[in-house]
């Protein structure tokens, strides 16, 4: 393809000398065979597929002597341990979405994503110009974790609900698949919500375990069938504007790579991050005029639904940076960054998209 061409011979930075050279290098270096934990189940293609892409390209890269296997949630450690798998040393990387680890400190969600926060495009801004590597880097180092960009989603849906769900006053007692700091405002509107795994959510929705799941968007929740049992499509996922996907790699492991393996893994990750965006931006609108026409119902959620959920998310990170002081010390730089980031945005960036959109409709 010629993406992948462009990809492979772009220069990305200054460690892309070095990147030229590699497979040449590669022969007097050492063979090393890592393990890959992912958090997903091979079924979603487009997730679980762009950690295989970078497996690939990075054994590509060093010229066959560094090779990564990937082994989907369930085959070494479930979906939602990841981390610590990569923590104990059980294996030396994983591919996860970090807001699954909000329990062991909601910090860790900066590197995912946070209730009304970056669209991915801002999301990649911060994390590799405005700061966000640096910070998230020091926050990883008491895991002995390093951490690296992994694709990014982009802003995804609300949902599947088996009623509709008009007001905030409907959202008491529903019981909701839901992850990271989302979880806690929900709470807040009288809802109950679950974290549950990608493999386990068609079962509890069919059984009537939850009455409504947030997955990705279009393209993945069509391959988990969620319109089957849940009809009510919603959107936006509030708490997802430009969710992050990570690689976890065990610090001890990364300090013993060649400096050209870890150029090749620094490599292969900017491409997987590119890479998965725009598959999901590709596939996305296909997906949903699939759904739509097998009997999906589209809705927004209203106003006072999205004015709620503002207010009260501010409150919830608030409340945090008060008691917490790893998630203040990013969360401080990090708010300063969403609200020039949305202030250009209104200038230009929103401004054409909204005429688009509107003219497109006339």
């Amino acid at each position: 393809m010629q993406r992948r061409s462009f990809l492979k011979n772009a220069t990305l930075g200054a460690g892309a000398g070095a990147l030229a050279v590699a497979p040449a290098l590669a022969q007097a270096q050492p063979a090393v065979t890592w393990r890959l934990a992912s958090s997903f189940p091979k079924t979603l293609d487009t997730i679980y597929g762009s950690a295989d892409h970078f497996c690939k390209r990075v054994a590509e890269l060093t010229g066959g002597k560094f090779t990564i296997r990937q082994h989907a949630a369930g085959e070494i450690v479930p979906g939602l341990q990841v981390m610590d798998a990569v923590q104990a040393g059980t294996v030396e990387m994983g591919h996860t979405p970090s807001y699954y680890y909000f329990g062991k400190d909601p910090a860790f969600c900066f590197d995912c994503a946070v209730p009304f926060g970056l669209t991915a495009r801002q999301q990649t801004a911060w994390y590799d110009q405005g700061g966000g590597r640096e910070l998230m880097r020091e926050f990883y180092k008491g895991y002995g974790i390093i951490n690296f960009m992994a694709g990014n989603t982009g802003t995804q849906m609300g949902g599947w609900y088996r009623k509709e769900v008009k007001t905030v006053a409907d959202m008491k007692g529903l019981k909701i698949r839901i992850a990271g700091f989302a979880g806690r405002v929900m709470e807040r509107m009288g809802a109950v919500p679950q974290q549950i795994p990608a493999s386990d959510v068609y079962g509890a929705l069919e059984k009537g375990t939850i009455d409504a799941a947030e997955w990705v968007g279009p393209y993945d929740d069509e391959k988990l069938g969620l319109q089957r049992v849940a009809p009510h499509y919603y959107a936006p996922g509030w708490w997802e504007a430009g969710p992050q996907l990570s690689f976890y790699v065990n610090i001890k492991e990364w300090e013993k790579l060649p400096k050209e393996y870890q150029a090749a893994v620094e490599c292969a990750s900017y491409e997987c991050h590119v890479t998965m965006q725009a598959e999901y931006d590709t596939r996305n609108p296909a997906a949903l005029a699939r759904l739509l026409k097998n009997g999906a119902r589209l809705h927004t959620f209203s106003k006072e639904i999205m004015d709620a959920s503002y207010k009260l998310s501010t409150a919830v990170m608030e409340e945090e940076a008060a008691r917490n002081a790893k998630f203040k010390k990013i969360y401080e730089p990090w708010k300063k960054f969403r609200q020039d980031q949305n202030q250009w945005a209104s200038v230009a960036e929103a401004t054409m998209q909204n005429y688009l959109i509107n003219a497109g409709r006339r």
